[in-house]
């Protein structure tokens, strides 16, 4: 593992390519990697970047079950104890599994899961893993204490603590979309078939037909939010109540052919409205009741879904997202007005654009773009090698996202000065995640990684705060 430290502005960073050595699977290789760029006994300095580590990782982390362990507050946990009189150590830490590794990580308590095949649990403080899967799982989501997930035909529920069974069923199609929340799990099956579960027990609470069967695909499937099930049918969006599968409201966004080829993706945001792209239009749509109020139209299609900042527009709030040429473009949440909009690169991504603290933040092609949320002015702009993976994450200041050209990278958000970055041995996969002072990404050299977010290396974290 690489770790290389920026020292100066957002100018193209050039790709490290040193893959990492192997670690056997079930094993959580630690922070004392030997060989260039590695941490051991000698870097004493993260700072420095000298690389000049000796050491060598921590011994064997076997898969031991996890016994019930209390909510992360803060930091994680110090792997090993300190000396006497000293700070303790967070050191990061990856674990390479035998197969590919995809999506983004999630985190619940004090454990990390990972898809590879089977879901993986790994202690977040040390990357031992605890437990994995018997079963395939295409889909996953951890919700209230639980891991919900699907080989195809068979959904089932794990205790997310330590992986033993609660329910399984077989469902009626092949699952390729899975959401849960507020003990519902909602699954979307091939054919445009659509069900809700009870996440307690796997009972089957309804189940319809005739959902959009074009794009199948986790992104295009089913949303859930605030007790709302939210599907694409025909030409209507329909909002279902949860738990009784009855119609609150239905509004025309048109079909496939009339949204451009393209699936049709929405924000539910927090100002009662459901923000929604369908093609080259968008539309703000009345929460409660189905109301449209207002639509926008662009000269091209969206692939992602909207954004959403609270606020005024005086002060960046607003409805923020881009068109698949790269033009992002800023609306009124009040009335859908045109604000501003401003070209970058073409972009593939169906990932929605970032909005924190006043910028608005995407990937677009080999790039990262930071734009002003209330003029549209550019801020910044910084170049990968390849292109960029999944959505940015901002936290405490930094941003963080993944390339193609298999680095994760941490930027200053406010300047775009690289701070540091991570050369693996493959692309990284969807969108690193930000958990506790500590960055998780997933890469196609089979490997999870954690990293201290600041920093990016083992530095020493005195009391809950994480602060070095």
């Amino acid at each position: 593992m690489t770790v290389s430290h920026g020292r100066h502005g957002a100018a193209p960073a050039a790709t490290e390519r040193h893959p990492t050595a192997p670690v056997p699977d079930g094993r959580a290789g630690m922070a004392g990697y030997g060989g260039a760029g590695g941490y051991g006994s000698g870097s004493t300095d993260p700072y420095g970047g000298s690389g000049a580590g000796s050491g060598h990782g921590a011994g064997p982390a076997h898969g031991a079950a996890a016994a019930p362990v209390p909510p992360l507050a803060h930091a994680p946990a110090p792997v090993a104890e300190p000396a006497q009189g000293g700070p303790a150590r967070w050191r990061p830490w990856r674990f390479r599994m035998s197969n590919d590794v995809w999506g983004t990580p999630a985190v619940a308590g004090n454990l990390l899961y990972v898809t590879s095949f089977e879901v993986h649990a790994l202690d977040i403080a040390t990357g031992r893993r605890q437990f994995k899967t018997r079963d395939v799982a295409w889909a996953m989501a951890v919700a209230d204490g639980r891991i919900h997930a699907s080989d195809g035909p068979t959904l089932y529920a794990l205790n997310a603590l330590d992986g033993s069974e609660l329910w399984r069923l077989n469902t009626d199609g092949w699952v390729y979309s899975l959401k849960a929340d507020r003990g519902v799990v909602v699954t979307g099956t091939r054919g445009g078939g659509v069900q809700a579960w009870d996440a307690a027990s796997g009972e089957r609470l309804w189940e319809l037909s005739g959902a959009q069967a074009d794009f199948e695909t986790p992104e295009s499937g089913p949303a859930l939010h605030g007790g709302t099930v939210y599907v694409w049918a025909g030409r209507h969006l329909r909002a279902i109540d949860t738990l009784t599968g009855r119609d609150r409201w239905s509004q025309t966004v048109g079909d496939a052919a009339s949204c451009g080829g393209v699936p049709v993706r929405l924000l539910p945001a927090p100002d009662g409205v459901v923000y929604v792209s369908a093609g080259t239009r968008v539309l703000a749509i009345e929460a409660a009741h189905g109301d449209l109020r207002w639509r926008f139209e662009a000269p091209a299609v969206f692939l992602s879904p909207p954004a959403y900042a609270p606020g005024p527009a005086v002060t960046g709030g607003g409805v923020y997202l881009a068109d698949y040429l790269g033009t992002v473009y800023a609306i009124d949440a009040a009335d859908g007005r045109d604000r501003w909009r401003i070209a970058t690169e073409a972009r593939q991504s169906a990932d929605p654009v970032l909005v924190a603290a006043g910028s608005v933040h995407l990937g677009s092609g080999g790039a990262l773009y930071t734009l002003d949320a209330v003029t549209g002015t550019p801020k910044w702009r910084f170049a990968a090698q390849g292109e960029v993976i999944g959505a940015p994450v901002v936290a405490d200041g930094r941003v963080h996202f993944g390339s193609a050209d298999h680095c994760l990278y941490t930027l200053d958000a406010g300047g775009g000065q690289l701070r540091w970055k991570l050369a693996t041995g493959g692309e990284i996969t969807g969108t690193p995640l930000v958990a506790g002072g500590v960055v998780y990404a997933c890469s196609k050299d089979r490997c999870v990684y954690a990293l201290d977010a600041q920093k990016g290396t083992g530095l020493s974290r005195q009391g809950a705060s994480g602060q070095g």
